[in-house]
């Protein structure tokens, strides 16, 4: 099988549409047919990872926790815009898995590395 390196950027917030969850089934479903796969968080997309969030009180699973399951499939490496952290005033501490913050001109560099970049 020829594997082809995918990189999911996750833009939106993880509650109110579905494009959140899509986000995490292509993810997983890529990882099943063992292809490497990252995971970029931009914009609103951040607060997918924060560890305060409260889907119970809107009726849905917290995001955070199906996150968590992410290591179970070898995807590790998460990658957060450094400014969307700030503007949202929250750090690598307030995350529910480990990222790896990234400038913007870093940001830009990561979708050449990569052969499939799909946005969600």
């Amino acid at each position: 099988m020829i594997k082809k390196s995918f990189l999911i950027v996750c833009r939106r917030a993880p509650y109110g549409e579905s494009y959140a969850r899509e986000a995490l089934d292509v993810a997983l479903a890529c990882a099943a047919f063992d292809q490497p796969v990252a995971m970029l968080f931009l914009g609103d997309g951040v607060l997918q990872l924060s560890a305060a969030q409260h889907g119970a009180a809107i009726g849905q699973k917290s995001h955070a926790t199906q996150l968590s399951a992410l290591p179970l499939y070898d995807i590790e490496t998460l990658y957060v815009d450094a400014q969307a952290l700030q503007a949202r005033q929250l750090d690598s501490t307030d995350l529910v898995l480990p990222v790896q913050v990234l400038a913007a001109a870093e940001i830009s560099a990561l979708f050449a590395t990569h052969d499939i970049v799909l946005g969600f």
